[in-house]
């Protein structure tokens, strides 16, 4: 089976196609790879192409005013990004960079278009896939209004955790490796109040903290501190 039609059978949109849905869909993508640390899109290019992430990892930001990073979601394999140009052609607000050595299918917008009107099942998952993404931002950006830095670091954690949280003899471990700046810029935070806050929660015996990796040693307590339920994990 060809990579990409693999990719796309695999995906929770595309579970309910046809095979020749699919293969027609298949013929009118197509891949790249792109560097750790690359450019996937950036602002200001057109909005045209809607990627799946088929291998790595992704981060979808935005530029503060001031030229600093704002981290607004991670996308594993198997998840859509860049989702919005299916609803408007114009150029892209944010920019998404690879994290890791990274393998994209590229959708033309106007195939999800037709899709979306011929199957009202893609038009749902593809509905349900924005409206969580949306209300993890919305969230996040709501905790930084309104939130101290402690209480958006633990939300943030137990975020983490929903996404990207597997069961380890001491808690929940984060599958994701994030260095103290990445942190910093999903939370809205600095570098240097996240690296004494990580400190204050493991001298709690709340988290463990090492070189880029972190458990949740303490995940219910966690989330009684910030009046929200015990993360449930994806994986």
């Amino acid at each position: 089976m060809p990579q990409q039609i693999w990719h796309l059978k695999n995906n929770e949109l595309f579970t309910k196609l046809k095979p020749d849905q699919l293969t027609q869909l298949e013929l009118r993508c197509r891949s790249r790879s792109f560097a750790a640390r690359s450019p996937i899109y950036l602002p200001s290019q057109s909005a045209d192409s809607v990627f799946l992430l088929a291998s790595g990892l992704v981060k979808v930001c935005n530029l503060t005013n001031d030229g600093k990073q704002s981290i607004l979601a991670f996308v594993e394999p198997g998840e859509l990004f860049g989702e919005l140009a299916i609803f408007e052609s114009e150029q892209r607000d944010e920019y998404v960079e690879a994290v890791e050595k990274s393998t994209v299918v590229m959708i033309p917008a106007r195939e999800l278009q037709g899709l979306m009107a011929a199957n009202h099942d893609v038009s749902i998952a593809l509905t349900k896939m924005i409206g969580l993404r949306r209300h993890r931002v919305e969230r996040r950006l709501k905790n930084l209004l309104f939130l101290s830095n402690r209480d958006r670091l633990i939300h943030l954690l137990l975020d983490l955790a929903e996404q990207f949280g597997i069961h380890d003899s001491n808690g929940i471990r984060l599958r994701i490796k994030l260095a103290h700046q990445e942190i910093a810029n999903l939370m809205g935070s600095t570098r240097e109040t996240v690296t004494i806050l990580l400190g204050q929660l493991k001298s709690e015996g709340m988290v463990d903290v090492g070189r880029q990796r972190i458990v949740l040693v303490q995940a219910e307590q966690l989330a009684i501190a910030v009046h929200r339920k015990v993360p449930s994990l994806n994986s």
